[in-house]
């Protein structure tokens, strides 16, 4: 009899494997609609997704199968992109996306220009954008993706530039051979990649003819050695497409008829701008299908219910077990046998003591572990510490007297964990590719500005180390209204961290270019009130310190703006400190694309001049309201620089390009006297530009003109202007005694390379 039971339960089994496999098998194959092709060459087509009239959800999932190719090429609706792959889970489209080239043929002088743009437009579905990355390679290369998420138009890009092969690093696409954007907006329907170089890659023909960009699949696309050969011959890229249904979130979707998904058996997930359906634990198949999600029939599963009977309900199952027999779990029944009733409690307690006893075990280890952690980590803190310079930054601010350090503080990390709610995102003002900028909170609520670098590099040389304290030295010992003072810093951590003040009314580049959105518009009093302070300020940095410091990142998002609109240079971070004895220094070119001194570019030399041409630009768009960085169909210049430079050239043409909003104010002739400074500042050569005292002295002395009962009619005659001054309004002319230090006096010392070009780097914000 037992060896019947036996034969008859294996018997059932096997029919069960069988049933279970074939069940599997046959939802799996249920993906497209009945009647319908379910695969185009290599690709499966599953429902919404068809092939024919009839046969998807509705026209945006019209798929062309392409026969004349082999095998089969797959094509979305009636376009030319390829598709290679279709995912119902993930609602994801996998496309083939043209690489854009920029390549020249160079033939002695001479040579020949191909250039290919890649583009892609999507009236329905959008571009993922956490799968695909922004990519261009390239040692002579700048890239631009412009994209539209309905109207709302966004534009980024990077630059790579080398001059030797063996300079590029294949480890990271750091902007020496190969840049990367890490993130684009999500819901992107559309996008284009424009490529141009600086030097028509004079320079680096012999290796690198040709500049590369893609947005492409991340996976897809690893910076190596041979990527320069392998683009050559390389025409398309994987980029990942996000699709759903419809145009509206679930909540708003189940109010129609058509909504797609059966609650019943699968659940509704918001996705882009449409849904998405997913099926419920215990349900397979394809949720979009007519027939839906089907129940597994888990009792088909050997495995479910041993030695009991099995009853299947939908989405789940349970067991009822045989006489004799006790459920131990949902799947299992054991035999019950009344004289091992002393010996299965003792199966119960013993593992009952060991669990205790273990966890007991676990409890005691996981407090030693934390208190072995807690030393660990204060003797980490001190050897930071100590590394950064800390105990020679104590000895000098302890044997300087009080005055510009009244106010300077060496913070604990403890301090500022607390300021920030342990760095919490919540606190985050600012992000940028360097670093993190955080709002703090004293104990004694005092407002501070964090900044908190990505990059982990230590500061272990004896020489390094005292020039960085040298630095923090001279940074804290500036204290100038129109710059933002560094409060002081914390040596306990990998990376210092340093504290400013706190600045709250936003950027200049805020209140320039998001009028009625984050600021309020400029008038020009105060466009020239901004001009004039950020002007003083770096004529400060160049010529009121023992070691000139050359800011080397001046941009309208590096000018904040207090709640009295009074102008606050930030951001130290590129900046470098030249030598008395030098006027000028070698470096590798760091800046921002669109304020770059294209001497400073082209040489490397690093002067003063360098801040002044990339003021010259913010006056631009001080002036025209136009950012600094938009490019040209033809040349890639931007509007600022093209649009000012002609414009000066025939001075009749100079009101088309000023911003409305100055320009209706009465100022004609100051804003005609800052469009000329504007010129000379931009000049190619830096020797034939003014200093920044000059120049802060003239906007000076046209905010004192400004300021003058006459100074603002418009029908004063040049002739009567020049009669009542002397002669006609210069730098010279003003009688306006111009104070640079607009503050407390410094003196420095002589400082080196700012913050080790990694402790202080450009954040997005400004601040």
């Amino acid at each position: 009899m037992a060896s019947l039971h036996g034969i008859l339960l294996l018997h059932l089994t096997v029919i069960g494997i069988v049933n279970f496999l074939a069940f599997g098998s046959r939802e799996a194959a249920a993906q497209a609609l009945d009647g319908c092709r379910d695969r185009c060459g290599d690709v499966e087509i599953p429902y919404p997704f068809g092939i024919g009239g009839r046969c998807y959800l509705n026209p945006r999932f019209n798929i062309t199968c392409d026969e004349s190719t082999t095998p089969p090429t797959t094509y979305l609706r009636k376009s030319n992109t390829e598709i290679t792959s279709i995912s119902i889970s993930d609602g994801e489209l996998q496309l083939l996306q043209f690489v854009a080239k920029d390549c020249y043929d160079w033939n002695a002088s001479q040579y020949r220009n191909v250039r290919v743009r890649a583009s892609l437009s999507l009236s329905s579905f959008t571009i993922s954008s956490t799968k695909n990355k922004f990519t261009a390679i390239g040692c002579d290369t700048y890239a631009i993706i412009t994209g539209f998420r309905k109207k709302q138009r966004f534009t980024t890009g990077c630059m790579s530039l080398c001059d030797r092969e063996e300079d590029i690093n294949y480890e990271s696409c750091s902007g020496v051979g190969c840049c990367q954007i890490e993130s684009i907006p999500p819901r992107l329907n559309n996008f284009t990649v424009r490529l141009d170089s600086y030097y028509n890659h004079t320079n680096v023909s012999d290796f690198n003819p040709c500049s590369y960009a893609i947005l492409a699949e991340e996976s897809q696309f690893k910076f190596s050695e041979t990527s320069f050969q392998d683009f050559r011959s390389k025409e398309r890229f994987p980029v990942v497409v996000d699709w759903s249904i419809g145009d509206l979130p679930c909540k708003d979707a189940q109010k129609f008829k058509n909504f797609t998904c059966n609650l019943e058996t699968s659940e509704c997930l918001d996705s882009n701008s449409g849904y998405l359906c997913r099926c419920l634990p215990g349900f397979r198949g394809n949720p979009y299908h007519p027939r839906g999600c089907q129940d597994i029939d888990d009792c088909l599963d050997p495995n479910n219910c041993i030695n009991g009977i099995c009853n299947n309900t939908p989405g789940n199952f349970s067991c009822s077990c045989l006489q004799g027999y006790e459920q131990i779990n949902k799947t299992t029944c054991v035999k019950v046998n009344s004289r091992n009733t002393p010996r299965r409690a003792l199966f119960l307690y013993i593992p009952l003591g060991v669990s205790i006893g273990l966890i007991t075990l676990l409890a005691m280890s996981l407090m030693l572990c934390w208190g072995i952690r807690r030393k660990k980590l204060i003797k980490l803190k001190e050897t930071f510490f100590e590394q950064n310079g800390g105990l020679m930054l104590q000895q000098r601010l302890s044997s300087t007297e009080r005055g510009p350090f009244e106010t300077t503080k060496i913070f604990t990390a403890e301090e500022l964990e607390r300021a920030t709610n342990n760095f919490h995102e919540d606190r985050v003002i600012g992000e940028g590719g360097y670093g993190t900028v955080y709002k703090g909170i004293l104990p004694n609520k005092k407002v501070v500005a964090i900044k908190k670098s990505k990059f982990g590099a230590q500061i272990v040389q004896a020489e390094q180390t005292e020039q960085f304290i040298n630095e923090v030295i001279v940074l804290m010992q500036i204290n100038h209204r129109n710059v933002v003072r560094l409060l002081g810093c914390c040596l306990e951590t990998e990376v210092p961290l340093l504290v400013y003040e706190f600045i709250t009314n936003g950027t200049l580049f805020q209140h320039l270019h998001n009028k009625g959105t984050e600021a309020p518009s400029l008038s020009w009093e105060l466009r020239l009130k901004i001009a004039s302070e950020t002007a003083g300020a770096l004529a400060y940095l160049h010529y009121e310190t023992n070691t000139p410091i050359v800011h080397r990142d001046v941009k309208t998002m590096n000018i904040l703006l207090d709640e009295n609109y009074t102008a606050k240079v930030s951001d130290f971070g590129t900046s470098r400190l030249i030598p008395q004895d030098q006027d000028q220094l070698s470096t590798l070119v760091q800046g921002t694309v669109g304020y770059l001194d294209p001497e400073y570019l082209q040489s490397s030399q690093l002067t003063e001049k360098s801040d002044v041409y990339s003021f010259g630009v913010v006056l631009g768009e001080l002036l025209t309201g136009k950012k600094a960085f938009s490019f040209d169909k033809s040349k890639g210049v931007s509007h600022v620089l093209a649009m000012l430079l002609l414009s000066l050239k025939d001075g009749d043409q100079l009101h088309e390009f000023i911003d409305d909003e100055i320009l209706n104010d009465g100022n004609t002739e100051a804003i005609k006297e800052v469009a000329n400074l504007t010129k000379r500042c931009l000049r190619i050569r830096g020797d034939e530009r003014p200093t920044m005292k000059e120049v802060a002295m003239e906007l000076e002395g046209m905010r004192a003109m400004s300021k003058h009962p006459w100074g603002n009619v418009e029908h004063l005659h040049i002739e009567e202007t020049e009669y009542l001054l002397g002669k006609r309004p210069s730098i010279n002319s003003y009688n306006t005694t111009f104070d640079l230090e607009r503050g407390l006096s410094s003196t420095t010392t002589a400082v080196y390379d700012s913050m080790q070009n990694q402790i202080l780097m450009p954040y997005d914000d400004g601040r």
